[in-house]
């Protein structure tokens, strides 16, 4: 089924070229996707998979530049975010879900569905790095080519040793606990994402959604002056806590307290070019309308296991396909897993073909620096 074709998102327009429809795509969803060059089944399709706190929409600048290179180009709102339906949101349903290997099986489903039987490319994004990893390491017959962005994909195996220290990666769970005795206590992230109260948490931010996610994509982009990132080198937690209290909490904040105190100036605000107060209102009201919990199990799948054990069942293989990394040369990401980078180029993709760390982005990278990202994913499919 396919539903009306539409040229705006909300009350936003989307750019020239990108029409939203639905699908359903085999595996129990009604997706909501963005799609460039719709009519034209001819053309070899791509795949844009979106992290956390994002939609569809964050791809709204790649899709028609990589469209008007002869592709079909689509962006679904994955499972647990957006418009797409068909999944439930309460905390204290099962999880199994939102495990990595369903939600890329929600991938083969839309392609399915949009009619194609292989992938040219798919391209993923922080959290929808690792879905863009999985489906080309489970399905190299569906997907020839896979571009992971801003966030490592370590593969099968959730051990990490890191190639300086010999240090072993602890679970998040002990990681937590060590933090937790720091002199200043910390916390992961991801541990509180896991928490009842995180949804909660960010809904109700004292300084409202508007200016919790304003807050919250600013202080994780190069705007914010002190994303400086460096390479960690064991998980000893001293080391671990010089990241950002984005990523390693202070023990007693919660997220929007976390972020409160980088909110950009009014000046900044108006200067940010990659993300307008109109832009930001597609995210508010879709947020505002289906909370964070959807993309908040996609966390706790991490943190509770239940995804290091859906991957058991493919454990030792590689991405054969050809692979590229890419990333904001100023995004903490690259590096908040220690030996993580080294793992996916050295053992995880057997044909990467290179790591790109684009200059003055941070983690929203195809968004503060869109022309650089199309320019880095042109070369790389245009060498396919």
């Amino acid at each position: 089924m396919t539903s009306i074709q539409s040229t705006q998102y909300g009350n936003v327009p989307l750019p020239d070229g990108i029409v939203s429809r639905k699908i359903r795509n085999n595996n129990g969803l009604e997706m909501h996707i963005l799609e460039a060059s719709p009519d034209d089944k001819k053309r070899p399709l791509i795949i844009l998979a979106h992290g956390f706190p994002e939609l569809a929409y964050r791809w709204r600048r790649v899709l028609p530049a990589l469209s008007s290179l002869g592709y079909v180009v689509v962006a679904p709102d994955q499972r647990g975010f957006g418009r797409t339906t068909g999944w439930s949101s309460r905390y204290e349903d099962s999880l199994a879900p939102f495990n990595v290997v369903n939600l890329a099986r929600d991938i083969v489903g839309l392609v399915r569905a949009l009619g194609y039987q292989q992938v040219k490319a798919i391209i993923g994004h922080d959290s929808g790095s690792y879905v863009a990893g999985t489906c080309a390491l489970i399905r190299p017959d569906v997907f020839q080519s896979c571009i992971m962005m801003s966030a490592p994909f370590t593969g099968t195996s959730p051990m990490i040793e890191n190639s300086t220290s010999g240090s072993k990666r602890p679970s998040l769970i002990d990681l937590e606990k060590q933090l937790n005795l720091l002199e200043e206590p910390r916390k992961h992230y991801q541990v509180y994402y896991s928490t009842t109260s995180a949804n909660k948490d960010m809904m109700n931010a004292s300084q409202g959604l508007h200016q919790f996610i304003r807050a919250y994509y600013h202080h994780k982009s190069a705007d914010w002056s002190n994303n400086h990132p460096l390479k960690l080198s064991s998980w000893d937690p001293e080391l671990i806590a010089k990241m950002p209290t984005y990523y390693i909490m202070n023990k007693h904040e919660t997220m929007p307290e976390t972020v409160a105190p980088h909110m950009p100036t009014e000046t900044q605000i108006k200067e940010c070019h990659w993300l307008t107060d109109d832009e930001l209102s597609v995210y508010v009201n879709e947020y505002e309308r289906n909370t964070f919990q959807g993309g908040l199990q996609w966390y706790r799948c991490t943190v509770e296991g239940i995804n290091q054990t859906a991957m058991t069942l493919f454990a030792g293989r590689q991405i054969t396909v050809p692979s590229l990394f890419l990333s904001g040369k100023n995004d903490w990401g690259i590096y908040q897993t220690p030996g993580a980078i080294e793992q996916m180029r050295d053992h995880v993709c057997s044909s990467m073909k290179d790591i790109v760390l684009i200059d003055d982005a941070g983690h929203w990278v195809q968004q503060e620096q869109s022309q650089a990202v199309i320019e880095s994913l042109s070369d790389f499919l245009r060498t396919r």
